[in-house]
């Protein structure tokens, strides 16, 4: 489903889905793992990227807020709007420094598999809203 959802959203923008292998020194100590993702995820961002983090403690947003999100993003400045899922403990400092803006995509915590799911859908339907198409209602 989510390749369907990065092939409906190359209609309206570029998309790239890059993964981050979890655990990638493959440590055992919980915060070991996220600063280890926490620097992979780091050398994939750029300094003109808008970044936004999705987390459980994020700002609570409706599909409407998503799209005006979405729409202003080329009023940033940035070359890239990249959103970052994290991986099972979390973000790691760096990545939460960083970070332009946190969303939270449900108060329910979520796997990354399910949120890039629904993060994709939610995209494809800011694109929808912001272009007056019948997908958002």
């Amino acid at each position: 489903m989510v390749d369907e959802y990065v092939d409906k959203l190359r209609y309206y923008c570029s998309v790239e889905d890059v993964q981050v292998r979890p655990n990638p020194r493959n440590a055992r100590d919980q915060k070991a793992q996220v600063d280890a993702e926490d620097e992979a995820v780091m050398n994939l961002i750029r300094s003109d990227d808008w970044v936004v983090m999705l987390d459980e403690r994020g700002q609570d947003i409706g599909s409407e807020q998503m799209a005006e999100l979405v729409g202003d993003a080329g009023n940033t400045g940035a070359s890239r709007l990249s959103f970052l899922i994290g991986g099972p403990y979390g973000h790691g400092r760096k990545m939460r420094e960083r970070a332009n803006l946190s969303i939270k995509l449900s108060s329910l915590v979520l796997n990354h598999q399910i949120a890039l799911l629904v993060l994709m859908e939610q995209l494809y339907r800011s694109w929808t809203i912001l272009k007056g198409q019948k997908y958002h209602h």
